[in-house]
């Protein structure tokens, strides 16, 4: 009986021990694929932001293929799908994603994208309908989703009729194409007959007519408006007959992809785009922007800018327009920050960047007194430059860059009843932290001049400028050792630490980030924190906090401040080994908050040979790190 029982308990062990194995293997698949997935999902994403739709699509196949209910993948498909015109496979896995998750906002927007390929506009409608019965919040998205359908329908309405049998519309139009091929008339001869083309090009059908009769090349082909559209401001005259120009384009391209593309294709007259932008007569600069914007309204139109047009000199364009601080203003800072999301544009600008972009950039900053909105609108736009890795990494090494943007933070330093610069130096300090975060030889001559001025700000009444000025000087502290002696000498440590005790908990994470450089490397600052913070209760607080990138910097200035005589005693009947052999032990998930931990309970035994004993009872001493 009881060898009976010995056969059974081995049984049970052994299947016991066969299921755990088979868990284990189920658990390590399940990673494996959800790994696999991911990283299919980020080659498709690489492979859809440089237009290889096709490659995008067998990315996410491949991530389906070991994770079948991912949702993102379905929805990433859909959209590379819809740009490879396949809207039947977009919509099936549309449909797959709201299986995996029935509030999916991005699989109705998309499922709606590819019903409007199909010219099937009323599913298209309930497609975005559906987005606000789920968040109604949504009403600004979904408004302009429904507008882009009103528009495509109306297209297939009109479309047809324009290739009926010759209508008087045609005729006319013909004819009126034929007048405007005379040669060598007045420029205001042409500025008439254009005109009349303008009232006349009232719904789609008559755009479709312009551009099938060749209205672009008409006009392309004319040597006379060539020349008045490729030098503007010279005469009155040839500017009315640029406006008259600009006026129709805008007309017969507003909404109308086809025209877009018709207009783009005239090399000669993109080339002057550039001319008309750029010109000294508001109305034609305004018109011309607004045809910009036209393109930037429709998919096809975005695509066509981004491919066909000098970039850096558009940019250059649409910043003297943002410095000219009129009506355009706001516009130009709009278009080009749009420019700035879309990554082939930063691509383009990638190449000598200090020399094709960055003057212009600066030309605004420099005038700071003169135009502060164009400097409000231009600094949102360096930032999401400086997002780019390649374009921040050369204006962190413009030893320009930075003249210039801490010559513009000293004027805003500089009290005027006139002009206030608060707003403009929280978002300065914002783009130059930025720029902090590529270390360069640049900075490293300025960083003394740099962490002077942030100290300065530390006693700023204005939130975002104390938050902002913090982390750009922890970034400094970290790389320059030169910051850290100014800091120190400057009663950095006294600042920071009162921040600490005072501040809201971005600011303190800012704090104790910059608080642990400067006791990483000065015996200066690791006297005065012991001094300021008796027994450490600061410290101790931010080494529980749950923000564990504010717990590392507080191990590492805990592990740094034990050197000096007496420090490490004073934390002998605290939990402090507790809460770093937690973290060493793995229980953070930040690397860094692991090696900190360890380098400190090596810094506190060492300092104090009476923590060797709690931490053997801890069974921590493999985790001591050494300093």
């Amino acid at each position: 009986m009881a060898s009976g029982m010995d056969e059974f308990l081995v049984k049970l062990l052994k299947d016991m021990e066969e299921t755990s194995l088979e868990q284990d293997a189920e658990e390590r698949a399940k990673k494996e694929n959800e790994a696999f997935a991911n990283a299919r999902k980020e080659m498709g994403n690489e492979a859809f932001a440089e237009g290889d739709y096709g490659i995008a699509v067998l990315r996410y196949s491949e991530g389906l293929d070991r994770k079948k209910d991912m949702q993102v993948l379905y929805t990433n498909r859909a959209q590379a799908y819809i740009k490879l015109e396949k809207y039947k496979e977009a919509i099936i896995d549309c449909q797959s994603a709201l299986r995996c998750n029935e509030t999916c906002v991005k699989a109705y927007v998309h499922m709606g994208k590819a019903y409007l390929g199909l010219k099937n506009y009323g599913v298209a409608r309930r497609c975005y309908q559906k987005i606000l019965e789920i968040n109604p919040k949504h009403l600004k998205l979904v408004n302009g989703y429904l507008s882009q359908v009103d528009v495509n329908e109306q297209k297939a309405l009109w479309e047809p009729k324009a290739q009926e049998p010759e209508s008087w519309k045609e005729v006319l139009v013909k004819e009126r194409l034929q007048v405007l091929s005379k040669p060598d008339q007045m420029p205001a001869y042409y500025a008439g007959v254009i005109r009349l083309f303008t009232q006349v090009m009232k719904d789609w059908t008559d755009h479709t007519i312009f551009r099938t009769c060749n209205g672009f090349n008409v006009i392309g082909d004319n040597k006379i408006i060539s020349r008045c559209l490729e030098a503007p401001g010279k005469d009155p005259l040839e500017d009315n007959l640029c406006i008259a120009v600009v006026t129709l384009w805008n007309e017969v391209c507003k909404g109308n992809e086809e025209n877009q593309q018709a207009l783009i294709a005239q090399t000669s007259l993109v080339r002057c785009l550039f001319n008309l932008l750029s010109s000294r007569v508001p109305a034609i600069s305004f018109h011309c922007l607004s045809l910009l914007v036209h393109f930037w309204m429709t998919a096809k139109g975005r695509l066509l800018l981004i491919g066909h047009v000098d970039l850096p000199r558009l940019l250059q364009c649409l910043l003297g327009l943002i410095a000219l601080s009129n009506d355009q203003t706001a516009i130009a800072a709009g278009l080009l920050y749009r420019l700035t999301i879309v990554e082939k544009f930063k691509i383009h600008l990638r190449a000598n960047f200090c020399k094709t972009a960055l003057p212009s950039f600066l030309v605004v900053l420099k005038n700071i007194k003169i135009n502060l909105s164009a400097v409000l609108d231009v600094i949102p736009v360096m930032i999401k430059l400086s997002l780019d890795t390649s374009i921040r990494r050369q204006m962190a090494n413009s030893e320009e860059c930075w003249d210039v943007c801490l010559a513009t933070m000293d004027e805003c330093l500089v009290p005027s009843k006139e002009v206030d610069c608060r707003a403009t130096l929280a978002i300065l300090l914002g783009f130059m932290a930025n720029l902090g975060l590529e270390p360069s030889e640049a900075i490293k001559k300025r960083a003394v001049e740099i962490t002077s001025r942030c100290l300065v700000l530390q006693s700023s009444k204005n939130g975002k400028i104390l938050t902002t000025s913090v982390g750009f000087l922890c970034r400094v502290l970290k790389h320059y050792p030169l910051a850290v002696e100014e800091a120190v000498k400057r009663g950095a440590v006294k600042k920071l630490m009162l921040l600490l005790k005072a501040a809201g908990p971005m600011t303190s994470d800012y704090a104790v980030a910059a608080l642990s450089a400067c006791t990483h490397s000065s015996s200066q600052a690791q006297k005065e924190v012991v001094m300021l913070d008796k027994k450490f209760s600061v410290m101790m607080k931010l080494l529980g906090s749950e923000n564990e990138i504010a717990a590392g910097n507080a191990a590492l200035c805990l592990g740094d401040c034990a050197a000096v005589p007496g420090a490490a005693s004073s934390l002998l009947k605290s939990d402090v080994l507790k809460v770093l052999l937690k973290y060493a032990r793995g229980d953070a998930k930040e690397v860094a908050l692991q090696e900190n931990a360890a380098i400190a309970l090596a810094n506190l035994c060492r300092a104090e040979p009476r923590f060797i004993g709690p931490l053997r009872e801890l069974r921590g001493m493999k985790f001591l790190s050494p300093a």
